[in-house]
């Protein structure tokens, strides 16, 4: 069971990432946020980033992320191209949004897995560190 744990976390941080970038990329409807509150941070970094390119940018990033983080020989290179993501997500709902929105069984499902992939993989990260 312990081998695979790695690779139920892995096929759980793509499909996140998958359910999160396919409809923006697909321009589905159901993917259209709500309306932001006018003045708030959060609508401010909306209104700078959308007409941008810079989300559709991010989703790519998250669904090219999200295919090979559930390959297992090219998961490392997945958790590379997600890493900034998750790190941006964290920082978008702690800086601008709400706090409370971390606790969000998306975002926790996203956190515990690639923290458990990191763990995981540690000794082939650790010579990125030296």
């Amino acid at each position: 069971m312990k081998k695979h744990l790695p690779t139920v976390a892995g096929i759980l941080l793509g499909l996140c990432f998958l359910a999160a970038s396919v409809p923006v990329l697909l321009n589905l409807d159901f993917a259209k946020p709500p309306p932001l509150p006018e003045g708030t941070p959060v609508w401010h970094f909306m209104e700078a980033f959308g007409p941008t390119g810079y989300v559709k940018f991010v989703k790519i990033f998250e669904f090219v992320g999200a295919i090979i983080v559930m390959v297992p020989r090219l998961r490392n290179i997945g958790l590379l191209l997600l890493g900034p993501v998750i790190v941006n997500i964290i920082a978008f709902h702690v800086l601008m949004d709400d706090p409370r929105h971390l606790i969000n069984p998306m975002l926790d499902i996203i956190i515990v897995c690639a923290l458990f992939l990191l763990w995981d993989a540690r000794r082939k990260f650790a010579g990125l560190l030296n």
